[in-house]
């Protein structure tokens, strides 16, 4: 092998080096994104850019406590971040870390699609208000710990006995992951859009809050009127009949539709959204 075969193949070698390592960053932002552990990461990236511009204007006090703060910045990090960690290390131990997160096999999808379109149905008759979120890339985490934890099967069964009025679990909101129903009685984040119609209540807040900050789908059936809405990256549908609930859920959650070239099919409902 002559010189630049071997140049050659250390460049390739370089190249996928360094594909493999923003992979891997990527698949670590993808477990950390939507959880608290954001905030605390720009945290860190205000201490790092703190450090280099005291350093470049000469400011030594400053620039030894950020250089502190970085020293230490290793121990603290495992201390912070150890829910994102050992998340991160069960799914490694699982064989889940690079592997598509959030969806599930066909069958299990067009099941939860059926159950949630069949559930709102239901409760949108009887004007019974839900609130049920769909875990995708962005881990809820975060949100499943501050309700009852579940780990049952999806059903329209199980959805509607949650919300039924007066009973333990109905306040609050239902979280979906991996075909499961990971947890009831959850606190979602309030959206704080000014944009918001007044006569929209604490669910909806809630639904576009978490779409907000996540890639979330979060399905509402509101109780004073029984009008069906969906949210999503911020966005809220509003007045959804059951088929075309199921026709976004499928867009959004079937794994054929997530194959499909024509991405555009996919965004064609947005024109059936009600004001």
């Amino acid at each position: 092998m002559d010189s630049a075969d071997f140049n050659i193949l250390e460049y390739l070698a370089n190249i996928v080096d360094v594909l493999l390592v923003w992979y891997v960053i990527y698949k670590l932002i993808a477990i950390i994104r939507g959880t608290k552990a954001v905030q605390l990461l720009k945290g860190i990236f205000v201490i790092l850019i703190v450090k280099f511009a005291s350093d470049f204007f000469g400011f030594n006090t400053l620039s030894w406590i950020m250089q502190q703060a970085l020293t230490w910045g290793f121990l603290a990090i495992i201390i912070i971040f150890q829910p994102e960690l050992r998340r991160a290390l069960e799914q490694l131990g699982r064989g889940r870390l690079f592997a598509r997160t959030g969806y599930q096999e066909e069958d299990d999808e067009d099941k939860m699609i059926e159950a949630i379109t069949k559930a709102t149905d239901y409760m949108a008759k009887r004007r019974i208000g839900a609130l049920i979120s769909i875990e995708r890339e962005t881990g809820l985490s975060d949100y499943i710990e501050t309700g009852i934890q579940l780990n049952s099967k999806v059903s329209a069964e199980l959805l509607i006995n949650i919300f039924i009025p007066n009973t333990p679990l109905h306040d609050g909101a239902v979280i979906l992951q991996r075909n499961t129903v990971a947890a009831a009685a959850c606190y979602l984040p309030l959206s704080e859009s000014p944009f918001i119609s007044k006569e929209l209540g604490t669910r909806h807040r809630a639904a576009l809050g978490v779409s907000e900050v996540t890639d979330s789908i979060t399905v509402v059936v509101s109780e004073e009127t029984g009008n069906v809405s969906l949210t999503k990256n911020g966005e809220l549908y509003r007045d959804l009949s059951q088929p075309t609930l199921r026709e976004l859920l499928a867009n959004e959650l079937g794994s054929q539709a997530k194959m499909r070239q024509d991405f555009s099919a996919v965004w064609n409902w947005r024109g059936k959204k009600n004001g």
